[in-house]
């Protein structure tokens, strides 16, 4: 990669002011895209290369050319902020830290798709980027970047920061619909299969997260053949047994090895063991994969449905016990699931309850045969991805990590454990 230019001013104190941000080339992309016709702005952020940060990974340009050009026809723009996925922290880091080159991105993609009202679906305990971004969003009014005829076009954008009650089925994007249309949050019956033709008040909707948008702005200012020799970047939220925790901004395919070099490495003392190279839901990998790169590409990633999904990298040293970060994954999903399927809302409760067997002395020998089993009964069946989030991690530590599953049916006890504090 060139340069780092996602994270580049968030260390700045006064980024979050308009003045400062203009200072500093905030708005040219806006500016630019403004010059434009909203067709060429689509065609720039495709041309681009740009794929949604949220987690499928999705091309953006394209996303946006599902919904129909028509002025005639009512088009919302709906931005995730809700970042509910273990691990992930990227797009609290620049809700906080460079709140206007998200609102930047936000009328850019406005602009392009024809919209005139936005919403932020923001997280309930991001309150402190619920202060700046709105103290952001007034600025950004103030100053004609907001409101009826921005900057001078024309063109018309209002926004509104609604919040949600922290449920993680609300990063599923017509759960977060329903949510912010007032109802409980949960998956909608497809088809239609996309937002573009059905989504915010049943009208054609593009939802981008907060990273995405972020690229955006960036994208139009600088153009996409410059975007492009970036070497796509892509923010990575390291937390775990690293030395440094944190965001680091990398190239798209950097390898998980690398990516923990970037963090200081391990803890003095301790080596590597596993890692969610994507947030929770993705497969644990074991130290054989280090050199695996991290791209949406599925060839790479995909180990027993391993993925890169919002590029959290939670590491984990040798002195964990496996057995129990599944125990607890599991757990998550089960006190996050809408109830809506019944694979989901009784899969969860089972897992749990032969965990709860295992860990508690009294596991037998075939309940690694019924975790797999009941795994298998929830892959492919759930109504929407939360349910399908579970079996992975069973999968992937009933192959590499086995004997540790066996050691506690064996001798009701943690052999990891005990090493750890000898």
């Amino acid at each position: 990669m060139s340069e780092s230019f996602l994270l580049r001013y968030v260390h700045e104190p006064d980024q979050g002011e308009l003045d400062a941000y203009l200072s500093r080339g905030g708005y040219e992309g806006l500016r630019r895209a403004l010059a434009m016709a909203p067709e060429q702005v689509t065609d720039e952020v495709e041309k681009s290369g740009l794929r949604g940060r949220g987690g499928a990974g999705f091309g953006t340009g394209r996303k946006w050319k599902f919904l129909p050009r028509d002025p005639a026809v009512t088009k919302y723009l709906v931005v995730n902020a809700d970042e509910g996925e273990p691990g992930t922290f990227k797009d609290r880091t620049l809700l906080e830290c460079d709140p206007h080159r998200l609102i930047e991105g936000i009328v850019i993609a406005g602009y392009a798709i024809g919209a005139h009202q936005a919403f932020i679906y923001l997280r309930r305990e991001f309150h402190r980027a619920r202060g700046l971004l709105e103290r952001a969003i007034a600025q950004a009014y103030a100053k004609g970047y907001l409101g009826a005829d921005i900057q001078g076009s024309g063109y018309r954008l209002d926004v509104v920061v609604a919040t949600g009650a922290g449920a993680y089925i609300a990063g599923e994007e017509t759960a977060l619909l329903e949510s912010l249309e007032g109802r409980r949050a949960m998956p909608r019956l497809k088809p239609p299969f996309y937002p573009a033709v059905k989504g915010l008040y049943m009208q054609p909707t593009a939802l981008n997260n907060v990273e995405t948008l972020c690229h955006v702005a960036w994208i139009l200012a600088r153009g996409q053949e410059w975007y492009r020799q970036q070497g796509a970047p892509i923010l990575f939220s390291v937390s775990g047994h690293v030395q440094r925790p944190g965001v680091y901004e990398l190239p798209l395919g950097t390898t998980i090895r690398k990516v923990l070099e970037a963090a200081g490495g391990m803890r003095p003392g301790r080596a590597f063991k596993a890692c969610f190279p994507g947030g929770s839901s993705a497969a644990i990998l074991p130290e054989a994969y280090l050199d695996t790169p991290m791209d949406y590409d599925l060839t790479k990633l995909d180990v027993y449905g391993s993925m890169l999904g919002s590029a959290a990298l939670i590491v984990m040293d040798d002195s964990t016990c496996m057995v129990e970060v599944v125990a607890r994954t599991v757990e998550f999903y089960r006190d996050e699931s809408c109830g809506k399927c019944t694979p989901c809302r009784e899969g969860t409760v089972w897992i749990t309850q032969v965990f709860d067997r295992i860990l508690h002395g009294q596991g037998r020998t075939e309940d690694l045969d019924l975790l797999n089993g009941i795994a298998k009964g929830m892959t492919g069946t759930c109504f929407c991805p939360l349910g399908e989030s579970v079996p992975p991690a069973i999968y992937s530590t009933l192959r590499f990590f086995r004997h540790e599953y066996e050691h506690h049916i064996r001798t009701a006890s943690c052999d990891v454990r005990a090493a750890a504090h000898a």
